[in-house]
């Protein structure tokens, strides 16, 4: 049997239907029962309902052969993990965000930019890349908050359509980087499992293809 993280949240109903589609289906209503485990119709395979940034996680230890998780939460958690997959799912961007005109300082100018946000890692690494010094204000939800009263200077944060920053008058300054839905694998269950492994990539491949 194979065991696949999938994300609660948004990408849990397409994530689903994207099984359906490869021939997974489950006798429970998946995405609205209280449930965290539920086996397919088959009995070969099973899926656990997990928070989006634990996803890499149960995958990485092995607890879930397979995972379903956006881009951006790979390269937070820098998990090692197999990544055969773009689900072509799920668009958005990693970017930083502000009010209009406050663009990056330079490097080296003081007093350092604070920038809030759920990407830490991700953060530092792009500042850090540029040589641009910053304090990383970490903040689990209402990122678009910390500017409008004086928390941090700008943040960085997914955005999918951006009205959500138009309407607290904040605009996309840079974009860090783009992030779809991926496939990912655990390294040694690729091996342990490989045919089953195998068959569940090619039926994905050919439902997005």
């Amino acid at each position: 049997m194979l065991v696949i993280a999938l994300c609660k949240g948004r990408f849990l109903e397409p994530s689903l239907d994207l099984l359906a589609r490869a021939g997974i289906h489950f006798t429970d209503d998946v995405a609205s029962s209280r449930k965290l485990i539920f086996d397919s119709a088959d009995q070969r395979h099973r899926v656990v309902l997990v928070k989006p940034a634990d996803v890499p996680t149960y995958v990485e230890y092995g607890a879930a052969d397979i995972g379903i998780a956006g881009r951006d939460v790979l390269l937070e958690t820098g998990a090692d993990v197999l990544q055969p997959l773009d689900l072509k799912f799920g668009y958005c961007r990693i970017a930083v965000a502000g009010r209009g005109g406050s663009g990056a300082a330079p490097a080296g100018a003081a007093p350092t930019t604070r920038i809030a946000t759920k990407y830490p890692r991700i953060t530092i690494d792009y500042y850090n890349a540029r040589g641009i010094p910053v304090e990383i204000i970490p903040l689990s939800g209402s990122i678009e908050l910390a500017p409008l009263i004086g928390l941090a200077d700008r943040i960085v944060d997914i955005v999918e359509t951006g009205q959500t920053l138009k309407e607290n008058g904040l605009e996309v300054l840079e974009v860090i980087a783009e992030t779809t839905a991926r496939l990912l694998i655990n390294r040694a269950g690729y091996q342990t499992k490989r045919e089953e492994v195998r068959a569940l990539i090619q039926s994905l491949e050919k439902v997005i293809a």
